[in-house]
């Protein structure tokens, strides 16, 4: 990693203080399991639609309740995980296949040449940076991985003129705006649109055009932040960084080595193949994991990593992935507890109820509003789907909503709240490397928070009109 004059690497392994996301949805596997002796269990009848299983809304009955006994509890871990083992090991094997790709030194050779090239068109940096962070976000789910990033963008930002803000900006609102947007996302949309029954990445054209309007927005966003600071040092806030004298820049390789470029054209080859393989070969998630352990491995060996290097580096991406891969597990237990004490149709019934409430083209806005809050007990966006999606996909069919448009509210409500909830465990990190107080971030990121929210509203009033499809 490139330093600064006088600043030494930072620490990116501190654990950031916060609430474990394990206990708090073990407790909800015990809140599950207590409402089996209180809510009555229910079911409607279902009828299979072009090989989907859809609820037939006016056949919903009371049931002989089930409740759930003490070992349950603990045993309803081990079904759910054997129950997300699909969704569970794809998330590992492409958090594997990104363990290869930063061993390879490529990723961080690509940031650090544009870094040295932009260094006297210092605002270039904004939208560039940003669209690399945001692509990332939105094709390969980039979050937890953006700690790296802060490290390098921060000091550079401070190097430049702009301020600790500015560097940390780039990094995270890129890469949040992609992850939102989730063009090809296989960790958000990707997964839900597999539990919701929905073709793999259909309905891309509406996302592409929802990732422009939000990348937009951010860059503006951010670009004019940077420009005060750059007119008035003291406008910034430098975090744990000091402010530099103009004309300091970030030293570094400013070319990128041949095998860091065939890596990075072989990356960028992957998701055309995935591109081709879903729309006209009809891909799922299998033959995706397998395409992203097929490319790891040819850029592993082009980057000269040797085979027992491969396999290392391997286990080491998958291995940070592990702790969401769990969360998909522990989600899923509280929907085997649900669905054994047959608890999911009377909450469908009574959810339904709730929004027949809500004007018809709102209903997609409340199930954002549901999702958005219920991301700060589950702030990962896999375990989100895996524990919301059983219920919308459904509800969805209910009410007229499609299936679409429910993952299209879940991934804004996932997504958008990145930027601002402290149990984000990233964003957490990344403040911390930066030296960013969490209210003084919340504070400055507060109005484009409002500003994404408007446009969650605007695209989920537009896809409950279009109607936005297939289903």
């Amino acid at each position: 990693m490139s330093k600064l004059d006088g600043k030494s690497d930072l620490d990116t392994t501190k654990e950031p203080k916060g609430t474990n996301v394990y206990v708090l949805i073990f407790c909800l596997i015990i809140l599950s399991s207590v409402l089996t002796y209180i809510i009555p269990a229910g079911e409607f009848q279902r009828e299979e639609v072009n090989g989907r299983d859809v609820i037939q809304p006016d056949t919903f009955h009371y049931t002989e309740m089930n409740p759930m006994g003490f070992l349950d509890i603990f045993s309803s871990v081990h079904s759910g995980m054997m129950q997300g083992s699909s969704i569970i090991f794809f998330v590992l094997i492409v958090g594997g296949t990104f363990g290869i790709l930063s061993a390879t030194g490529a990723l961080e050779s690509y940031i650090s040449m544009l870094s040295v090239k932009m260094a006297n068109r210092e605002k270039l940096i904004i939208p560039v940076l940003m669209l690399f962070f945001a692509c990332a976000g939105s094709l390969m789910g980039m979050s937890d991985e953006t700690i790296v990033y802060v490290g390098i963008l921060v000091p550079l930002a401070v190097a430049l003129g702009f301020d600790a803000i500015t560097g940390f900006a780039i990094v995270i609102l890129g890469a949040s705006v992609g992850f939102s947007s989730a063009v090809m996302n296989p960790f958000t949309v990707g997964i839900a649109q597999e539990i919701a029954e929905l073709p793999m990445f259909s309905g891309i054209v509406f996302r592409i055009v929802i990732f422009i309007v939000l990348y937009l927005a951010a860059v503006i966003y951010v670009y004019r932040y940077a420009s005060k600071v750059k007119g008035d040092s003291s406008l910034g806030f430098y975090g744990n960084f000091q402010q530099k004298k103009k004309g300091v820049i970030l030293t570094g390789n400013a070319k990128m080595e041949m095998r860091h470029k065939l890596v990075m054209m072989t990356f960028l080859l992957n998701f055309i193949v995935l591109m081709y393989g879903v729309i006209k070969l009809g891909w799922y998630i299998t033959e995706i994991a397998g395409l992203f352990l097929l490319f790891g491995i040819m850029m592993g060996l082009i980057g000269k990593l040797s085979p027992s290097r491969i396999a290392n580096s391997f286990i080491k991406g998958a291995g940070d992935l592990i702790g969401g891969a769990l969360i998909i597990g522990l989600a899923q237990s509280i929907l085997v507890i649900f669905n054994n004490a047959g608890l999911v149709d009377t909450i469908l019934y009574h959810t339904a109820n709730l929004l027949d409430v809500i004007p018809p083209a709102l209903n997609a806005v409340g199930m954002f509003i549901f999702q958005l809050l219920l991301n700060f007990l589950v702030p990962s966006g896999s375990g989100q789907a895996a524990l919301t999606m059983p219920i919308m996909a459904p509800l969805s069919d209910m009410i007229g909503v499609t299936r679409q448009t429910a993952v299209l509210a879940y991934q804004f409500g996932d997504g958008m709240s990145n930027v601002i909830f402290p149990t984000v465990g990233f964003l957490m990190a990344g403040l911390s490397i930066a030296g960013i107080p969490w209210a003084k971030w919340v504070k400055w990121v507060f109005p484009f928070m409002l500003i994404q929210l408007a446009v969650a509203v605007i695209s989920l009033v537009i896809a409950q009109l279009i109607p936005y499809g297939p289903f």
